[in-house]
């Protein structure tokens, strides 16, 4: 996979969300350019029209290429030659907005690059795979986490053995930012998460659970194959959870912990994940994510550090660094790594390696197994199967 930008033309995204104010759209702005492998050509930023033309205006997109809808862009880009069309759609709104969105840009020739999930149910989501099966475009879903180099680093040790057998999972995701009633308050990044037409079924699974799970089961190298959840509602009159608990099992043999909660006062984003084989163990966390533990059964701890001048990494860590050891690199810099990947695939026509369609119906199926656990009597409920 090629991480640094190419010669030939950048490509021409276009963004819908991302108006002024919102978190997300920022930093997918800022990590596009990072590479110098794209460039917003155009966008529909909000339904607000003055929050509209400001953000256009400060991103330096011409006027006549700032729409006032998604449909409106669409139609409006298709009608321009080729040459100068946008080619990637970015989707950073509401989830409730994700597939229809992203089938509607396929339909029309595009490449998608969406926020998750990528839609609010399975069967949505299985509509969006067969929309892109036919489109022949490529799709990637922003499961950020996935950008970092060192958590390529810790997938690369556990496929290749430095944990031997893998017995145990522990992934854990507290934030502390709704431990008060946010929406109530008037937040409005609050307001959406907490109503179920918008966000979907689930709150906190669905929004932070689900990137826990893409984590473990993409370093892993195991899917899970059956789980027992428990939701709840610390915050009186939300209507989604805003914390849980799950027990897992993989189809590889190995057991684990997955704990999800937005309601725990004081965290910020504290994602962690912990494997631990019969060889040994690793740790990873997000709030320091140029670190990896390594614990062997066998030797001392090692703190295994990032940087491009660090020979023993893994290749694909190494293609994902851009600094030497004790420069960090973080979050942006993760998301820069998924732009740079599907930029590259885009141009060089290689299978990108970024989180797509298989990410987006696994999320999917992982949220309606835990909602259907939650509210069965039995103790396991196997996984939903995700493929149509």
């Amino acid at each position: 996979m090629e991480m640094h930008a190419s010669r030939r033309s950048k490509v021409r995204v276009g963004m819908v969300g991302g108006g002024e104010g919102a978190f997300i759209g920022r930093v997918h702005l800022q990590a596009m350019r990072l590479d110098g492998s794209a460039e917003l050509v155009c966008g529909a930023f909000s339904r607000d029209v003055e929050n509209n033309r400001r953000t256009a205006s400060l991103l330096h997109v011409d006027a006549d290429r700032c729409y006032e809808s998604w449909e409106q862009l669409l139609d409006g880009e298709r009608a321009l030659p080729a040459e100068e069309r946008l080619e990637l759609l970015v989707i950073v709104t509401p989830n409730h907005l994700h597939a229809p969105i992203a089938r509607a840009a396929l339909e029309s020739g595009f490449h998608v690059f969406s926020e998750k999930p990528a839609a609010l149910s399975l069967a949505e989501t299985q509509v969006l795979a067969a929309t892109l099966a036919r489109s022949e475009r490529l799709y990637g879903l922003a499961h950020t986490y996935q950008g970092y180099p060192m958590v390529w680093q810790a997938q690369h040790m556990v496929a290749t053995g430095a944990l031997g057998r893998l017995r145990k999972i522990y992934v854990e995701y507290p934030q502390g930012w709704l431990s008060e009633d946010q929406a109530g308050q008037g937040n409005k990044q609050a307001a959406w998460r907490g109503e179920p037409s918008l966000s979907g079924p689930s709150g906190c699974m669905g929004d932070i659970g689900v990137h826990a799970f893409n984590l473990a089961e993409f370093v892993s190298g195991q899917r899970i194959g059956q789980l027992c959840a428990d939701l709840g509602v610390h915050v009186e009159g939300r209507q989604l959870d805003d914390d849980g608990a799950v027990l897992l099992r993989t189809d590889g043999g190995a057991s684990g912990v997955l704990i999800a909660s937005q309601v725990c006062g004081g965290e910020e984003n504290a994602l962690t994940l912990r494997l631990y084989g019969d060889r040994g163990g690793l740790e990873w966390r997000q709030e320091d994510p140029g670190s990896l533990i390594y614990r062997k059964t066998d030797g001392p701890i090692q703190v295994l550090r990032a940087g491009i001048d660090q020979a023993w990494l893994c290749e694909a860590a190494r293609q994902r660094l851009r600094l030497p050891a004790g420069h960090p690199e973080g979050y942006i810099e993760a998301m820069a790594n998924l732009y740079t990947d599907l930029t590259s695939s885009i141009r060089n026509g290689k299978r990108p390696t970024v989180p797509g369609i298989e990410a987006a119906l696994r999320g999917m199926a992982f949220i309606e197994t835990v909602l259907a656990s939650h509210h069965s009597e039995g103790k396991w409920t196997s996984f939903i199967a995700a493929e149509q």
